[in-house]
């Protein structure tokens, strides 16, 4: 299946678990609502993408209701203890199907847009890696043409130094990289605002 893919992880929405340090700033139920909005508008740029698969692997349980098109996503669930082993386990499933460029995103980014999706997927044509830095240290988007596992073994992952150590690895093994633009994922309200978008109501 000489096809692109691309993963999108997404965790299950619950009130007072899901954007915990959102929900610090606007409380559990809007911060819910808040993420809602941002899984839809993942959804939406990912459906912009033509001649791509396109897989969703949520955090527990895969939801009937969950408003992706079943015909236009593979929905799937996390395999994994970590953070690591379940964006490792989610590229070999990738893989092991043949497709020949693999990006994974987060569902909380509203830089994420169908044109930087294509942007990287073009990258992949002419480097191994392409990494999204996020301006907290870590990154939005990773792809590659083949499994590097080693990218995801033994990381402090949540911290500030996800990105330059992920950099490091690729250095070390030799593996030309191509950088998007940063951006900033929604963790607190002034991300949110940040990008021009109003509160919504509840």
């Amino acid at each position: 299946m000489q096809q692109p893919a691309l993963i999108i992880m997404v965790k299950n929405p619950i009130a007072g678990k899901t954007k915990t340090r959102l929900a610090q700033d606007v409380g559990d139920e809007m911060a819910l609502r808040m993420y809602g909005i941002l899984l839809e508008y993942t959804r939406d740029q990912a459906l912009g993408l033509t001649d791509v698969t396109r897989y969703l692997h949520y955090s527990d349980h895969v939801r009937s209701d969950d408003g992706w098109p079943g015909d236009r996503f593979i929905k799937l669930v996390q395999v994994g203890p970590g953070l690591g082993e379940r964006m490792a386990a989610a590229f070999d499933h990738a893989f092991a199907r043949h497709h020949d460029r693999v990006i994974i995103i987060g569902s909380d980014c509203p830089g994420v847009t169908t044109e930087l999706l294509d942007e990287a997927f073009a990258a992949l044509t002419t480097h191994e890696v392409v990494i999204g830095p996020a301006n907290d240290g870590g990154y939005y988007l990773l792809g590659m043409r083949h499994p590097h596992p080693t990218l995801f073994t033994d990381m402090s992952w949540s911290t500030s130094d996800v990105l330059e150590e992920t950099l490091a690895r690729t250095q070390v093994q030799g593996l030309s990289t191509h950088r998007l633009p940063v951006l900033s994922d929604i963790d607190h309200l002034e991300d949110w605002l940040g990008y021009g978008w109003a509160l919504p109501d509840l």
